[in-house]
């Protein structure tokens, strides 16, 4: 089977860490997070991996973060979707993620929503299947919404997006979501402005742009509950809100530093109910 080459310094290289962090989050912690597709996708991209120290200690822990943010965001589908089955399941930003499929009840809607080259590889790896739907959008052009059919409900997720929004964006598309998908929900992971530095600090680097410019939460009352309208806020820690980690496979350092995370730099799932 012929590779797909992904480019160096384009949208679509955005796709591969988060990808490479998946294979090792299921190598690595298969306890509590598993993508064999992630596994196989890998082998069926043309780029040079050995770019990605995997054996690092900063590689490691963030393969744990990765493990931890798509359990979260799965449990929020799954939760959602006890009450309204055949909701509609909704990844903004999808990259190659699948936790709106392995969330699959058999009767809910699965979209996956991203930017048209991100989409075009999607399509390529991963053909939608029955009641799976990929959407070439740009997120903040609102007309994807109609697209959506949220007839029977609709549960929204972000995992790893928000980051590189403009707070003001972020606020006018929930603001804008509430208002057009009255019942639903939004979850997505936030982290204070130290945290988001560390994050995006080789872009930073790379681009020029100032922290300013991403969306960072010091404040969920200030920075985000008392400027959204029709909703009710609420979180939970990303990294132990919604499981101990007492896992034989997590070492009492990651443990540590999990505890950290979720304490001092604030790493939060946000769940925006729009009422």
């Amino acid at each position: 089977m012929e590779k797909i080459h992904i480019e160096r310094n384009t949208v679509q290289e955005t796709l591969i860490i988060p990808l490479f962090a998946r294979k090792l989050c299921t190598e690595q912690y298969p306890n509590i997070f598993k993508d064999e597709k992630a596994v196989e996708l890998i082998g069926r991209l043309d780029y040079d991996f050995s770019r990605i120290n995997a054996d690092s200690f900063s590689v490691k822990f963030g393969a744990l973060e990765t493990a931890m943010r798509q359990y979260d965001m799965a449990a929020e589908v799954q939760e959602y979707l006890k009450s309204n089955p055949k909701a509609a399941v909704v990844n903004i930003g999808c990259g190659l993620d699948q936790t709106g499929e392995n969330c699959d009840n058999g009767q809910c809607k699965i979209y996956n929503i991203d930017l048209p080259d991100v989409i075009a590889v999607r399509n390529q790896l991963l053909p939608p299947a029955e009641r799976v739907t990929n959407i070439a959008a740009d997120i903040n052009d609102f007309s994807w919404f109609d697209k959506i059919d949220a007839s029977h409900g609709a549960v929204f997720f972000a995992a790893g997006v928000f980051y590189y929004f403009k707070r003001e964006q972020v606020i006018t598309l929930i603001n804008a979501m509430a208002r057009k998908f009255k019942g639903g929900k939004l979850v997505f992971d936030a982290a204070n402005k130290r945290a988001v530095k560390v994050m995006v600090k080789e872009i930073i680097n790379k681009s020029g742009m100032d922290v300013d410019a991403f969306t960072y939460i010091d404040n969920l009352d200030k920075d985000l509950t008392s400027r959204l309208k029709n909703t009710k806020v609420t979180s939970r820690g990303y990294m132990l809100g919604y499981n101990n980690l007492k896992d034989k496979s997590v070492s009492k350092t990651y443990r540590l530093l999990a505890k950290v995370a979720d304490k001092f730099m604030k790493m939060k799932i946000v769940r925006v109910d729009f009422i």
